[in-house]
């Protein structure tokens, strides 16, 4: 057990100083898929298939953390539910709604392969192996009931984001517009902030380092991206709202 032991705490650790890492590059070039897709990154495939590939470690481990843990209360259920709720419809609902035939990176697939089987060992272990927290005590905690209260917000705002880029498309089109509705009045990146409120309430529900290490990632990862999107939309729009902000309304 101590040599598991390690390996996971090494295993966090990393997760960490690479979440830094990936937070810094992609300050410096914005990840090559969707609209950033260009030549040099090795051969690529159809985005459905790539968006199953890579999102389907993270419901299918998850699981098995769970079927394989030590204990299941009603509390690892709810985490199970929240986990499995947002990864099922990421892989294989999600990438079916894609409009459009764009192409992904291999490497960028292997990529975000690995981190979800990271991601999902990390989070699924300590929640229903290593952790002896979550007995049905841990439901009216303070915690728990604001980290999943922003958990469902940010749900709610990530779906109704991407159901109003879905809807700018007719089915087989692929020429991109400027979202005008919703949370789309205020940031550039309506999705990107729904998400990042899942993670950061996840962080708080499951009060763990691996919850907060993911938080951490998704900002990593989506922040500068909402930035790239938001120069993006400036440069290829003359007409693009010059209130609007990046990810937070009115700030940034």
């Amino acid at each position: 057990m101590v040599n598991g032991q390690t390996f996971y705490n090494d295993l966090l650790l990393s997760s960490f100083v690479l979440a830094l890492i990936v937070f810094v590059a992609l300050f410096f070039f914005a990840a090559p898929y969707g609209r950033y897709v260009r030549k040099g990154w090795g051969p690529c495939i159809n985005s459905k298939i790539a968006w199953v590939v890579m999102e389907a470690p993270s419901p299918l481990l998850f699981a098995v953390c769970f079927l394989t843990g030590n204990t299941q209360t009603i509390t690892h259920l709810i985490f199970l539910g929240l986990w499995e709720a947002h990864y099922i419809h990421r892989a294989f609902i999600y990438p079916f709604s894609l409009r459009g035939d764009r192409r992904v990176p291999i490497l960028v697939i292997s990529f975000g392969f690995i981190f979800n089987l990271m991601n999902a060992f990390l989070n699924g272990m300590y929640i229903f192996t290593l952790s002896n927290r979550y007995t049905v005590n841990w439901l009216i905690d303070p915690r728990f009931v604001f980290g999943v209260a922003l958990f469902i917000t940010g749900y709610l705002v990530n779906r109704s984001a991407d159901q109003v880029l879905h809807n700018l498309r007719t089915p087989g089109e692929d020429a991109y517009k400027i979202p005008q509705t919703g949370l789309y009045r205020w940031i550039s990146c309506p999705n990107y902030f729904g998400e990042i409120m899942v993670w950061t309430g996840w962080a708080i529900a499951t009060w763990s380092l691996p919850g907060l290490a993911f938080a951490i990632w998704t900002v990593a990862n989506l922040a500068p991206r909402a930035r790239s999107h938001h120069n993006w939309y400036q440069e290829t729009f003359p007409d693009y709202p010059s209130q609007r902000k990046a990810l937070l309304p009115g700030l940034w």
